[in-house]
């Protein structure tokens, strides 16, 4: 007994130790990021960090009329501190991200104070309001104190088109910039359109790979697998020049004479461009997991149907089609999360109508380096994938799931 147990413990380290690299590996580039990405999303302490005084005096502060000189001073003292570490303009664009139109002031302020005598200034309140008349007003101070907070929910609310007004109250933003609500369930319902056509072109693709001789089956899934062959920017590309007004399509049916050279029809940079050439890039990914589960379905039980007095339609929908519906489920989770995620082919190809929420969160990274507003909206995508996933396995069971 004391061999076999000695036996298994080594297969446990033997097996252990073979998934241990890829362990790592998800752990390390996938779980160590997201887990990352979602901190960013709801702790942010650089304010606290720089302005540590000012923030603590803050605290206190009720956002009723203007903080006392007290307040003005340590904001001053720690003003001229961040200009001479040269931390100022960062400081001004994160706090530009809360109160709009404060990046120049925060940045002159600084610089100005940091060649100042202080011991010649009587009042810091006067003083502050003289250099720019922001700091007069109770908008600046209210959105200091917002930054100022480490742990914030600011950028879920922003990400949702809400934001705390000068009383620290919960209101939707402008109208003009509420963008994000939009975008999202604009993704949403595109992601599923793309979904949805990709599963009517897919299915009777699987059903004719499944149920086709082995030599007809071999090449038509070297056709389906071709695009995985071909970088996605250059696939990309090629429908930019099919679809345009003077691309291919439009050539065509101009030349049989369906349309005249003056009605060229736009079909690309606009959301149809994005839903043809990204049901395009997710057609693969919804045969596959269909073709697969296919294949392992007998065809006796169709057979046996139609010997028992079935005419073909019905047994095709109340045999077979049952049986694929795990690979149905699988394509199409694939296909709809991964449609939510894309961000390549609506920019190329969607213009300003076709864009998904996924360019905010690069725009945010790249150009407005508001990180945290970026790793928020990735985080509502996330939760919106878990909530949909939630719904289908409550639904279905995600037990029912199968690619093979």
């Amino acid at each position: 007994m004391k061999h076999v147990r000695r036996a298994r413990l080594h297969e446990q380290i033997r097996a252990f130790a073979l998934v241990a690299p890829v362990l790592a590996f998800i752990v390390v580039f996938f779980i160590m990021p997201l887990g990352d990405m979602l901190n960013r999303s709801v702790y942010d302490p650089r304010v606290s960090n720089w302005l540590p005084n000012t923030s603590e005096a803050l605290r206190t502060w009720d956002r009723q009329g203007l903080p006392d000189e007290e307040v003005y001073a340590t904001l001053a003292r720690e003003l001229i501190d961040r200009a001479e570490d040269r931390m100022i303009g960062r400081l001004a664009l994160v706090i530009n991200h809360e109160v709009s139109g404060a990046r120049t002031p925060v940045m002159s302020t600084g610089n100005i104070l940091r060649n100042m005598d202080l011991d010649e200034v009587e009042s810091y309140k006067d003083t502050l309001t003289d250099i720019h008349r922001i700091w007069g007003e109770r908008d600046i101070w209210s959105g200091l104190k917002t930054v100022s907070q480490s742990f914030t929910l600011r950028y879920y609310l922003a990400g949702l088109d809400l934001e705390y007004n000068v009383d620290g109250d919960i209101v939707p933003t402008a109208e003009y910039r509420q963008i994000y609500v939009t975008l999202l369930i604009r993704t949403l319902w595109a992601s599923a359109l793309i979904m949805g056509i990709a599963l009517l072109l897919g299915y009777p693709v699987a059903y004719h790979l499944a149920t086709s001789p082995p030599r007809t089956s071999n090449l038509l899934m070297i056709l389906v697998l071709l695009p995985f062959w071909t970088a996605l920017l250059v696939r990309t590309a090629a429908w930019i020049v099919l679809l345009q007004e003077q691309g291919v399509i439009n050539s065509v049916l101009v030349g049989i004479g369906l349309l005249d050279d003056a009605s060229r029809v736009r079909m690309v940079h606009n959301m149809f461009g994005t839903i043809v050439a990204m049901t395009y890039i997710m057609l693969p990914f919804m045969i596959l997991p269909i073709y697969a589960v296919m294949r392992r379905i007998p065809g006796d039980y169709v057979r046996a149907a139609q010997s028992l007095g079935a005419k073909p339609p019905r047994a095709f929908f109340t045999v077979y089609l049952p049986q694929t519906l795990p690979g149905v489920g699988a394509g199409c989770i694939l296909v709809f999360i991964l449609s939510i995620g894309f961000y390549i082919t609506p920019a190329l190809v969607g213009g300003q109508t076709g864009q998904f929420i996924s360019r905010f969160v690069a725009y945010h990274i790249q150009t407005s380096l508001n990180w945290g507003l970026a790793a928020a909206l990735a985080g509502i995508i996330l939760l919106s994938i878990l909530a949909l996933y939630f719904v289908y396995s409550r639904v279905f069971g995600a037990q029912n799931v199968r690619v093979g």
